[in-house]
């Protein structure tokens, strides 16, 4: 399992973790327990500039907040969300929809999308006063887990894909017993958390049921989109819950 963790948290950041782990398919299965608690350490380190900052400047902080959580993944799930949107709103057939998310040249729906994306979420973080920390750390925690239930669920798009790769190493035991813990941390915290852990849950489906229609499954650059979406409306209904709660 620590051979896992050390290959979760190699995959899903840029944290200089510089331990020689074989990226099997063993150790590849392992690793889906960990997605979860992975976007925790994400939220916690993401939120060290806003916890030191906000209290001085908003906007400042929220900038470096956000420039914080895209340095940590180096970018990687934005990658997904572009070549995603570039794909999809090209209103192409199956095939080609999947050569241009393949394609590593980004389109101007992709830049569409990255600019949307990272406007919403400083929006966000700007105006969460205080407790934007706690409601950082369980959307990157709540992100990660909506793409677990799509690599135990989902079917995959395109075999041989770095989304093939996960789903086929049987992950199946470890993503549920992972969920399952993430979900008793939650409970355990307050069930007003537990709402925008559902909505992310449903925004998940909502993706799976769009993909599914546009391409027949789940690509790695799906994954990364699913992420980036998730995250940002878990964001959005804590801004909800905070508002009314």
């Amino acid at each position: 399992m620590i051979k896992g963790l050390i290959v979760a948290i190699q995959f899903l950041t840029r944290l200089p973790l510089n331990i020689v782990v074989d990226f099997n398919s063993e150790n590849i299965k392992k690793s889906t327990f960990f997605y979860p608690f992975v976007g925790l350490l994400l939220g916690i380190l993401s939120s060290i500039p806003y916890y030191l900052l906000s209290f001085y400047n908003v906007n400042i902080a929220s900038f470096l907040t956000l420039m914080m959580m895209i340095i940590l993944t180096g970018g990687l799930h934005l990658d997904g969300l572009s070549d995603t949107a570039d794909g999809f709103f090209s209103n192409r057939d199956r095939e080609r929809t999947l050569e241009i998310m393949k394609d590593s040249r980004i389109g101007a729906f992709g830049v569409l999308s990255l600019i949307l994306m990272i406007l919403f979420k400083y929006i966000l973080i700007s105006n969460m006063d205080v407790k934007l920390p706690i409601a950082l750390i369980l959307s990157m925690g709540n992100s990660r887990l909506v793409v677990l239930l799509q690599i135990a669920f989902k079917k995959i798009a395109r075999p041989g894909g770095l989304g093939d790769m996960i789903h086929s190493s049987k992950p199946m035991r470890y993503i549920v017993i992972g969920n399952i813990i993430y979900m008793g941390i939650i409970s355990y915290m307050g069930l007003q958390y537990l709402i925008p852990l559902l909505v992310s849950i449903l925004v998940g489906e909502i993706i799976s049921i769009y993909t599914y229609k546009k391409i027949g499954g789940f690509t790695g650059d799906m994954y990364g989109a699913t992420i980036e979406i998730v995250e940002a409306m878990s964001l959005l209904t804590f801004w909800g819950v905070f508002q009314w709660i």
